[in-house]
């Protein structure tokens, strides 16, 4: 257990000293909740702007830790060899997966705090179950990890960033992060079983204080948690 908290401390001080990982998990998702808060071009069918807003900025910062800045520290570390020798270090492998797992969650912890403050300050009216709500985050974030290293694992590094960044933009625009998934017409059905848009609408559905425990949204995340961590434990090379 030492071995992976000191584990987890230097993966959590890497993401944070790193400046495009620090762009990519705090600097974007703040510009785009006081943009898009603001920005009339957001138009909910109900309530206003910023309880729209607020939930899909947290769930894209996930998504943005979880996914992309896993999967491109992780396929670069494969790449230069630091998986290769971490492998054979007294540390077990496991370990090394679970201390990755524990700096995600550590530096979601600080988006979060960071994101919902500044949405409260904007007029964000929160409601629900907070249980529920961390349920839907650690799916999320299962769902993502997943994701995330079944392509640092499988693919070339630089094939890995690429991908990485291509299906973030894919997920932010059509995955009801910042535009109702209604405005894609029958698309939005489809767009519906994407894991960014079961998190997002989970999130809004209980900020709202509209349900319960969006089931749907929390079976889309357990399936693609499921699937994605199957096939990254089965494929995963460490060289």
């Amino acid at each position: 257990m030492r071995m992976i908290l000191a584990q987890a401390g230097l993966e959590t001080r890497m993401l944070l000293r790193n400046g495009e990982q620090l762009l990519l998990t705090m600097i974007i998702p703040t510009l785009l909740l006081v943009v898009f808060s603001r920005a009339s071009v957001v138009r909910p069918a109900h309530g206003e702007r910023i309880d729209f807003v607020a939930p899909g900025v947290l769930a894209l910062a996930v998504m943005s830790t979880a996914f992309t800045g896993q999967a491109i520290a992780t396929g670069f570390d494969r790449r230069y060899g630091v998986l290769k020798r971490l492998a054979v270090s007294p540390l077990p492998r496991w370990g090394l997966l679970a201390g990755k797992t524990l700096a995600v969650l550590a530096v979601e912890l600080l988006q979060i705090a960071l994101l919902a403050g500044i949405a409260l300050g904007l007029g964000w009216s929160v409601h629900g179950n907070p249980l529920v709500v961390a349920l839907l985050l650690l799916a999320g974030t299962a769902a993502f990890t997943g994701l995330g290293l079944l392509m640092a694992g499988t693919l070339r590094a630089e094939a890995t960033l690429a991908a990485a960044n291509v299906i973030f933009l894919l997920l932010v625009v059509g995955g009801g992060i910042v535009a109702p998934l209604s405005h894609f017409g029958s698309a939005g059905t489809a767009l519906r079983a994407t894991p960014s848009a079961a998190l997002s609408g989970g999130l809004r559905d209980v900020f709202t204080g509209s349900a319960g425990v969006p089931w749907a949204g929390l079976g889309v995340l357990v399936c693609w948690a499921g699937a994605a961590g199957g096939l990254a434990a089965r494929f995963f090379r460490w060289e």
